[in-house]
Parts: C-alpha cells; structure tokens; sequence
C-alpha cells in the first residue's frame, strides 16, 4: 500500500470514527424510545462548547473538563430531554409526527441557545481530547458499538429495551419500567453526541450552526443500519469515511469537474441522499399531529393588527426600514409550509432550499449568467425563476407519494442539505454572483410597497388552495389520508400539488429577499435555516396565514432588536412544548384565560330583573328536540313510512312524496341517494377475486381467497381476529397490493389500481378504525366523497345528509369531537354520496348502540334493495344473521365455510371473537 493510499486511510478511519459514534447513538436513542434524535448534532455542538469553556476560557485540566461534559452534562441533557419532553409526548399518547416537531424544537433551542451564550462567530481553538491518530477514536467507537451490542443481546437490560422498542404497553403490562429503559437510551444516545462533538471539534471551526448540521448529515449510518444494527451502521460509516478520503486524490477536468468533486468532499451527504430516497423508508406514521393542523380560531380583529403592523415601516427610516424590508419576503417562504404542512399535512423540512434556488435563479437571470437565456430585467428574472423552480418541488414531492412522518421528513431534510453542499457552497455557481432590485423600485420605501402587493398575491394564493373542491381535498389528506384515498381523491397527484405550490411560494420570497439585501447570501438559506423556519410555522399555527405572517415579523424583529439567536431560543421552547399546546400560543393563552376567567356570571338586582321582565317577556317553553344520538329511522323495507308519527331518534322524516317505485321497495327512506331509478341493474357488475394472496415480509394473511360479492346481495365475512378480514379488504380497496391473484370489477381487472381509482369506478369503503377527517365540518366530509366520487351530483350531499340523520344543527359542526356513533354515520354518508355500486364495510357497527345498529340495518338493507352489492366484515354475529344473504367464514387467511346464514352461523360462532 502506497503511502498517500495508507494516509488517506488513515484519515478516513478518523472521520468515519465520528461517524459511527453518531450512528451509534441515533440507533440506540432510536431502539430504546422510538425518536430519531434531530437534536443529536446540536448536543454535540453544546457540548463541544462547553469542553472548550472549561479548559480554554476557566483553565481547567483537561481531564476534569473532560469528565464534567462526558460523564456528568452530556448524560444530564439526554435525562433531561427524556422526562420534560419525550415522557409528556408519550403518556399523552403523542405520535412520532409530535416527537419529530419536539426534537427539531430542541435542535433550533440549543442553537439558539449556544449563539445567545457563545456569539455567532467561529472558534479554532477546541481542545484536542483524543490525538490525531486515528486509532484511538477507531478503538473507541468498536468498542462502544460491542459494548453496546453485547448490552442489548444478553443482558436483562437488553431484553427490556428490545420489550418495550416492540410494544411499550405491553412491557409496561410486564412489569417493564420503561421511562426507565428510556431514560438509560437518552442518557447513552446524548453521551455519544457528547463524545462526537469533542472529538471533531478540534478539526473543525466551532460554531452553533455548521457543527450540527455537519452531525446530522451522518445521519445516513443510521438510516442505512434501518436504525437497528449497530454493526451496519459503523461500518457504513467507515467505509463512507474511507472512500470520502480516497476520492479526494482525484483531480477531474472538464465542465463537470467542480461537480465531481463536490461530491468527493460530500460523500456522506451523496449517502443521506440515497438512504433518504432509494431505501425504504423508516417509520409510517403520517406527518403531523392531528390536532397540531387542526384549524385554530383567528382572535377577532387579528388581520387589521396585521394589515396595521404590515402597513407601519412605510413610517419607518434608515436601518428600520431596511430590516423590516425582509419581513414581507420571509412571510411568502413561511407561506410556502403553510400550504405544504398546514394544509396538505406533508412534513418539509427542504424549503430553504427552494427559498434560496429562488433568490440563486433570480440574480443569474437578471446578470445574464443563466445557460441559455438572456439577460432579463430583475421583476421578469423573477417571475421566471418562479416558474423554474416551482417543478423542482417534485423533488420532495415525489418521494412524498410513497413516504410520509419520520421517512418524509429524512427525504426532505436530505434534500435541502444536498441543494445547499452542491449548489450554495460550490464557487462555481455562486462566484462574483450580486442581485440588485427592479427598476423603479431601489429605494427601501418603494420596495417595500413592491413586496406587500407580492406578499397579497401570495396570500390570495394560499388562501385559494384552502378553499373550494381542492382546499377540502387537501385538508382530507391531511387529516386521514387513507380515508381520503377511499372518498376518490387522488392522493398522489394532491401532494405533488402541494410541495410544486409550495416550491414556487419559497422561490418567490427566496428571490424577494435576496433583492432586499442586494445580495445573494447562500448563509441565509442554509438547512438549518429550514429547520427554524419549519418549527415557527408549526407552533405557531401551521394551517394559519395569520401564524406565518406573525412568524415572519418574530425571526426578523428578534434577532435585528437583539443578539442573535433569540429567535430561534423562542421557536425553540414553543416547538418543545407543542405537546402539550397543540394548538399553538394563541390557543394556549385563550384556553389558559377560559380557566382563569370567574365562573360567577353576574347577577341582576331585583330591580333589574323586573326591568328585564318588562322589557323581554319571557315566551312559552318549547320542548326540547331530542338529542340527535343514531342513524336515521328507516321503516321497514317493504312498508311507507308513517308520517303521522313522531321521528325516531331526534330525526326529522323526509319531507315530500316518496317516488312510488322506490318507496314500495326500500321504505322511501332508504334508497341510494345516487342510485339509478328501478331495482337490481342487470349491468351492475360484481366484485370478484381469484385465488388472491396478501403478504406482509414472511407473514400470509390472505391464502387463495376466491370470493364474489354479487349486486342486490349482503354479502359478510366473519372469523377470529388475525383471520385476515380486514387484509382482504385493503386488496379490495386498492390500499394493499396483493402478491398472487386478481381483484375484477366486472369483466375489468383491478388488481393494480389504486384507492382513489376504484372509488371513481363506484367501490367505496369505510374503516374498522374511523376515517373522518376531523378538521372538516360534518357537511364538508360529505362533500369530499360527493366531489370526488364515481358521480359529480351537487344534489348528493343533501340526499347523504338526509339520509343518515346528518340534517340538523350537526352538519356545521367540525368533526373533532363527535360521538363514535355520528362519526359512523358521517364515513358511511360519506362514502355513499359518491354513488357507490359496491360498498365494502369494515366492521361498521364497532362502537353503536343497539338502536344504531338496527337503524344501520335498515339503511344497509335498503342499499342492497336498491342495487349495491355489499360486503360487510363484521363480529356482531346477530347483525350478521339479520342481514346478510351470504356468510363467508375466515380462519388464519383462508375462507373455510360459505353459505347461508343459517347454515354457517352456528358451527362459526364457537369460533369468533368479540370486536
């Protein structure tokens, strides 16, 4: 071996030893709690900071530094982070969208916090800890990662840690402490940021922001390991290391040669990328909480205050005028989350990246360096940016499709890092590169006003993606996106919407900035940007134009009228606490003033209270309507309804005569609000499979299913719990992809189509566990199937409505909150305002009462009289016997016994289990 070869070598064992700390702590951190760590980098830099505090600024020895940040803070951090701020998540029931929000929040905090404490600038002087050998940090990061295994593998410990990384209620259940279990993964994951950071500080200039950054590129060690085996991931790590230090000995010419060599000095961002985007993703769960995205009440009179605030710099002069020229550009990149996050429910931690290609593609087109375009004025360069940019969001949008949460977030994060390492950092496509503003508009004054009539046409924009057929099509999506896939709407094609909306808003404030300051600064645009930017969006409202325009004037007014790093601590403490205050600080403060506020109202004089009597003579009592509790009252098929009679359950009759044709089949009631006029339709198809196969990894849930579901008919399926149902119907629906088999509607197979394409051809479905989307409006959830459905009919929705019982005062009300058995009703109105022809029901009594269900049974009756073919997958055996014409009997995959009901229901309900 050569000697430049062995000293490459050499050099790449020492930054791949790093490299593999990090991964082994985000592994360890990740198996005992379930939380990648985005703070992990940002520990790292703290404690780096705080070795350096104690040996250079105090003059301690270096041991004792040494032991004080390794052994005592760095532990104490990870303690600390578990029991304030990951336990609440967790006994709140947070999901993993909630614990990535946290931990970015704590990532911005120690930012923040460190450039509050230390400056902004860089520091060269870190104490070296380990010596520049790499073998020493090699033999440290082996014998940790042994250590470590050998921990999990045979230890009592190790047996608890894997318990609850499986199931942390069930361990709990098991006599398992696992706020313990996790506290021990927090404490080991921070003390391995600790070491990281104090080994490559030396090497590196020491700020708040490239340290953590520079961590969190390694991420991909992690990722690559599927953020389970400490062996892959340290040797990832050293052979990424190794190779980035191999590749710097070559010299490549041509035009692609600046390139290349990015990518030589970038290796372990080319592999973040590929581990984001080429592997499979890590984690399922969708984006954002809830309740995070839900949309939060504006305090009244909030949008003058904001038009006032917007509206005063025009008084302002010099340096005040001049900082607040960034206001209006950093609100339309803040707006670009909103419709991204806030609305379409899709995690972006990339937009920085769009902001700052804005603001990159404006200056080269207005100086005439753009390849193939001449030379343009500086408003047109940036409309046209605008629109180069804008189908670049494809980049995050398309592994959207398939990705969302933790996976979603990896994606975006790598690819906001790779624009910034090949594009921001690389001289040949930033050197000599200046940006001016458009004629007639250099002065701040008149920029300004240039910027509030963008930043209008920015939030009439937003504001036209939040309403209408594609503002409640986004809003389903985000709010139950399985749910809005079954009502038709084509959730792939909704997502590359958002994040090329969402591209084009960043680049028009990215480029809107860039010509304020006159400059193209690649700093403000940087990743970690992106994660502030990020956090102050979501805890400040992230479906809220009024959070993003607040947020906007908070990062730029706190840290113009401060030290540095102000903002980001504030963002930082909000985005930790967005557990327990989803709603955000205004929701808290309100909540918070409700609970304050006397209780005593107050009482009137007995003077005053004749004065009232004279003035409002009190009317007469009318009795109170009935609570509306269950699904509408439908007579019995075959007999009118009684109009003389008062309505059951709380509901209303339908008014007007019955058409005479239905009403003596169905009851009036009851019919298919969309169903052609007559009976059965000889050219309604029916839904079959043949010799279907469903799999998960090893696991056969669906075994050579053969199965028709015929119009007319109610057809069910029962069996234990794990007997593959519920499997069934995903290959039904088209949200699983089966391995064997075909699914054909009719003479049409469907086997490959997807969700939303199978509702279009009239299969809608409902779900065992409830798929409504909460931030809608009872009445709105009906619209979303009625506009995305097999039938376009206005009428729809009212007929849906009147039907299930859905008429009244309830259909204003938000779907958050509801009972269980509304909630019922409103998935199945749903799912029948599109005009059915095949409905597959998933348990749909889970949850009703006994009038509910024997309400339910009638309208599914009614349904099947008029033509739908019906599947049910249901445990309420006498349900089953009442309704069904054809009983299907499941056990571990396959179809056992078929038949009547009467025939198969005795021998089956020895076996079934109850809901």
């Amino acid at each position: 071996m050569s000697s430049l070869t062995y000293d490459l070598t050499l050099a790449g064992l020492s930054v791949g030893s790093a490299a593999a700390l990090t991964g082994i702590g985000l592994v360890v951190t990740y198996r005992a709690t379930g939380v990648l760590n985005f703070a992990h980098g940002a520990i790292a830099m703290v404690c780096a900071y705080v070795l350096r505090q104690c040996v250079v600024e105090w003059g301690w020895p270096l041991w004792a530094g040494a032991t004080v940040t390794l052994l005592v803070l760095a532990p104490a951090i990870g303690m600390a982070l578990e029991r304030f701020v990951f336990r609440p998540l967790s006994v709140l029931g947070g999901d993993p969208a909630q614990t990535l929000v946290a931990s970015i929040g704590v990532f911005v905090l120690l930012v923040g916090g460190a450039a509050l404490l230390w400056g902004q600038g860089a520091r060269d002087d870190a104490p070296e800890l380990v010596s520049a050998d790499p073998w020493g940090q090699l033999a440290v990061a082996l014998l940790l990662a042994a250590g470590v295994g050998a921990v999990i593998r045979w230890t009592r410990f190790g047996r608890e840690l894997r318990a609850v990384v499986d199931d942390r209620q069930l361990a709990v259940l098991g006599g398992i402490d696992a706020d313990r279990v996790a506290a021990a993964g927090w404490a080991f994951g921070s003390f391995t940021a600790g070491l990281t950071g104090v080994l490559l500080a030396p090497y590196l200039r020491l700020d708040p922001y490239g340290m953590p950054l520079l961590v969190m590129e390694v991420v991909a060690v992690a990722v690559a390991a599927r953020m389970r085996s400490l062996p892959v991931a340290v040797v990832a790590a050293l052979a990424i290391g190794v190779a980035q230090s191999q590749l710097t000995r070559l010299h490549p010419s041509g035009w692609g040669a600046p390139l290349l060599q990015a990518v030589g000095t970038n290796l372990f961002v080319v592999a973040l990328l590929i581990a984001a985007l080429a592997l499979p993703g890590v984690g399922t769960r969708d984006a954002l909480p809830r309740t995070a995205t839900a949309r939060v009440p504006t305090p009244p009179g909030a949008w003058i205050v904001a038009a006032v605030l917007f509206l005063l710099p025009l008084g302002f002069a010099g340096s005040d005028l001049h900082t607040s020229v960034q206001v209006p550009a950093l609100a339309v990149v803040l707006l670009s989350l909103v419709v991204v996050t806030g609305r379409g429910g899709q995690i972006s931690l990339g937009q920085a990246a769009y902001a700052g290609l804005g603001a990159l593609f404006t200056a080269l087109l207005a100086a005439g360096r753009f390849p193939g375009l001449p030379r343009l004025p500086e408003l047109a360069a940036l409309a046209l940016a605008v629109v180069l940019v804008a189908p670049l969001g494809l980049l995050t949008g398309w592994p959207a499709i398939n990705r969302r949460g933790l996976a979603l977030a990896l994606a975006t994060f790598a690819v906001g890092v790779g624009v910034s390492r090949f594009v921001f950092d690389q001289p040949y496509a930033i050197a000599g590169l200046s940006l001016g503003r458009p004629a007639g508009f250099e002065g701040d004054r008149v920029y300004y006003v240039l910027e509030l009539g963008l930043l209008a046409a920015a939030l009439l924009t937003t504001w036209l993606l939040r309403r209408g057929r594609t503002g409640r099509a986004l809003a389903a999506m985000r709010d139950h996106e399985s749910g809005a896939s079954a009502a038709g709407v084509q959730v792939p094609s909704l997502k590359l919407l958002a994040f090329v909306s969402g591209a084009a808003l960043a680049a028009l404030g990215g480029g809107m900035l860039g010509m304020g300051l006159r400059a193209f600064d690649p700093a403000a645009y940087d990743p970690v940007r992106g994660l502030l930017w990020f956090a102050a969006v979501v805890v400040l409202g992230a479906d809220s134009t009024l959070g993003a325009l607040t947020a906007a004037a908070l990062l730029v007014g706190l840290d113009a009228g401060a030290r540095g790093g102000v903002a980001a601590a504030l963002i930082g403490v909000l985005a930790v606490l967005v557990g327990r205050f989803p709603g955000g600080p205004y929701e808290a403060l309100r909540t918070a003033a409700g609970r304050l506020r006397p209780r005593r109202g107050a009482r009137l004089t007995a003077l005053g209270a004749q004065v009232r009597q004279h003035l409002h003579p009190p009317e007469r009592e009318r009795a109170p309507r009935p609570a509306l509790t269950g699904v509408t009252a439908l007579s019995t098929a075959g007999t009118p309804p009684r109009t003389d009679r008062p309505a059951a359950d709380g509901v209303e009759p339908p008014q007007g005569p019955p058409a005479p044709d239905d009403e003596s089949r169905t009851g009036g009631a009851g019919r298919n609000p969309n169903a052609a006029e007559g009976r059965v339709h000889p050219r309604t198809p029916a839904l079959t499979t043949h010799h279907l196969q469903a799999r998960y990894d090893n696991f056969t849930a669906v075994d050579d299913i053969t199965l028709t579901v015929p119009p007319g008919k109610v057809t069910a399926i029962i069996g234990p719990n794990g007997a593959g149902k519920t499997t069934l119907f995903h290959c039904l629906a088209g949200t699983h992809r089966p391995t064997h088999g075909q699914v054909r509607f009719g003479t049409r197979d469907i086997t490959h189509l997807p969700a939303h394409a199978r509702t279009r051809l009239g299969i809608a479905r409902t779900f065992q566990q409830l798929a409504v989307f909460p931030s809608l409006t009872v009445a709105e959830n009906v619209r979303v199937g009625a506009e995305q459905g097999r039938l376009k009919d206005p009428s729809a929705v009212e007929r849906s409505l009147r039907l299930m019982g859905l008429d009244g005062p309830v259909r204003s009300l938000p779907a958050a909150g509801l009972p269980t058995g509304t909630l019922r009703r409103v998935e199945l109105a749903r799912a029948l305002a599109g005009g059915p022809r095949v409905l597959l029901l998933d348990e749909p009594a889970a949850g009703l009462d006994t009038a509910e269900v024997t309400a339910l049974a009638r309208v599914l009756r009614a349904l099947a009289a008029d033509g739908t073919a019906l599947l049910v997958v249901e445990h309420d055996l006498d349900l089953v016997a009442d309704l069904a014409d054809t009983v299907h009997v499941m056990t571990a995959g396959r179809i056992v016994a078929s038949g009547p009901p009467d025939r198969v229901l005795d021998a089956a309900g020895s076996q079934e289990a109850p809901a």
